[in-house]
C-alpha cells in the first residue's frame, strides 16, 4: 500500500495524545516518504511540536472554520484518515473527501456510514496499555502484532522538548534539584489529598529539594492559599504557558501527579514520573501508566476489593507520603 499523506486525529485531552504518538513512529516507519499531519485540539500543540515524527499539526476549530470557508480543501490529497478519537463531523469530510483509506473503531455508529476500514476491539476491558489500544487502527495499514509495551517505550526518544524561556520567578531555581507537584486533573482522575502533597512538599524542602506547584489558573485557585510560606516551595499555576511547562518538566528532577496529562510529558521528558493511581479498571495503571525510562506508578492496595469489582473507591487517597517520597529519592 502506498500512502503520500496520513491524517491522524485524536482531539482529546494532553495525556491521550500523548499515548497516541507511539503509533505515528510506526506510521513514519512503515511509509518514510508520507507527511503525517496530526489533527488536534489547540492546547495539545505543543505536545505536537515537540515530537519530530508528525510533519504538521492542524486546529481541530481552524479546520472546521477553513473547511466551511473552502469546502474540503484542507483533506485534498490525504490518503489516510485515523479516527484515533471518534468526532462524528471529521468522519463525514473525510467520507465526503473521498479520502481512500478511512479508518475508525467499529464501536461508534457514525463509522458504520463514514469509514471504510473498521477494527473491532474494546478499549475498556483490555488488558492492553492504551498506547497498545491504539495500534488497533493500524491494522488495516498492514500490522500483524500489537508490539510491547517494552518496544514502543522506545518511541520516547522522538519526544523533545523545545527550550523556551521561563518566567523570571522561576529562572533562578536549580532545576535539576526540584520536584513538581501536579495536584489536580480537570477530573481525569481521583486524585490524592492536596494536604498529602502539602505533607509531601514539606517533607522535600526539608531534604533540601525545590518544590513547584503546577497547574491551571483555576486548578491553582483551588489550593493556592493552603501552600506554605517558604522561599523553595513555588507556585506556578495559572503562570505558564503549556510549551513553557513541557520545558520546565524536562528540566526538573521528577514529578508527582495522578493520571494526567504533565505526568505523561514527565515521562516522556526521561525524567522521574510518579503517577498516583486506583487500581480499578479501566483506571488503572495497567492501562494509563506513562511511557519513559523513568516513569513508574503507585497504588494503595493492587488487590483492593472494591476496584477488583470496578466500583467506585477512593483508596488511592491511603497512599502514603512515606512511599511518594521515597519513589523520588
Amino acid at each position: 500500500m502506498k500512502l503520500d499523506t496520513i491524517v491522524i486525529s485524536r482531539t482529546d485531552s494532553i495525556g491521550d495524545v500523548m499515548l497516541t504518538l507511539p503509533m505515528c513512529v510506526w506510521l513514519r516507519v512503515q511509509f518514510p516518504a508520507a507527511k503525517l499531519i496530526f489533527i488536534g485540539r489547540n492546547y495539545t500543540k505543543s505536545i505536537i511540536e515537540s515530537f519530530s515524527v508528525i510533519d504538521e499539526f492542524i486546529d481541530l476549530e481552524d479546520f472546521f472554520q477553513i473547511s466551511f470557508t473552502k469546502p474540503l480543501e484542507m483533506l485534498q490529497g490525504v490518503d489516510c484518515f485515523i479516527h484515533v478519537f471518534p468526532n462524528g463531523e471529521l468522519a463525514k469530510l473525510a467520507k465526503k473527501a473521498k479520502i481512500p483509506v478511512r479508518i475508525g473503531t467499529s464501536h461508534r455508529f457514525f463509522h458504520l456510514l463514514t469509514c471504510n476500514y473498521r477494527p473491532n476491539f474494546t478499549r475498556k476491558n483490555s488488558e492492553l496499555h492504551e498506547s497498545q489500544l491504539n495500534f488497533e487502527l493500524l491494522r488495516p495499514l498492514g500490522l500483524k502484532e500489537i508490539p510491547t509495551l517494552e518496544a514502543i517505550q522506545n518511541d520516547t526518544i522522538y519526544f523533545k522538548p523545545k527550550t523556551t524561556a521561563l518566567p523570571d520567578f522561576i529562572q533562578a531555581i536549580d532545576f535539576h534539584n526540584t520536584v513538581i507537584l501536579h495536584p489536580k486533573s480537570q477530573g481525569s482522575a481521583i486524585e490524592w489529598p492536596i494536604e498529602k502533597y502539602i505533607e509531601l512538599a514539606l517533607k522535600l524542602v526539608d531534604a533540601g529539594k525545590t518544590v513547584c506547584f503546577t497547574g491551571t489558573e483555576n486548578e491553582g485557585v483551588n489550593f493556592r492559599e493552603l501552600l506554605p510560606i517558604h522561599e523553595r516551595i513555588i507556585d506556578t499555576t495559572g503562570k505558564l504557558s503549556l510549551e513553557q511547562l513541557i520545558f520546565f518538566i524536562s528540566k526538573s528532577e521528577a514529578l508527582v501527579a495522578c493520571s494526567t496529562g504533565p505526568y505523561h510529558i514527565a515521562g516522556m521528558s526521561g525524567i522521574k514520573a510518579i503517577g498516583l493511581f486506583s487500581s480499578r479498571k479501566p483506571i488503572h495503571p495497567g492501562r494509563w501508566k506513562a511511557l519513559g525510562p523513568k516513569a513508574t506508578f503507585l497504588v494503595f492496595d493492587e488487590n483492593c476489593e472494591k476496584c477488583k469489582n470496578e466500583k467506585f473507591c477512593d483508596c488511592v487517597k491511603n497512599i502514603s507520603v512515606e512511599n511518594v517520597f521515597e519513589s523520588i529519592a
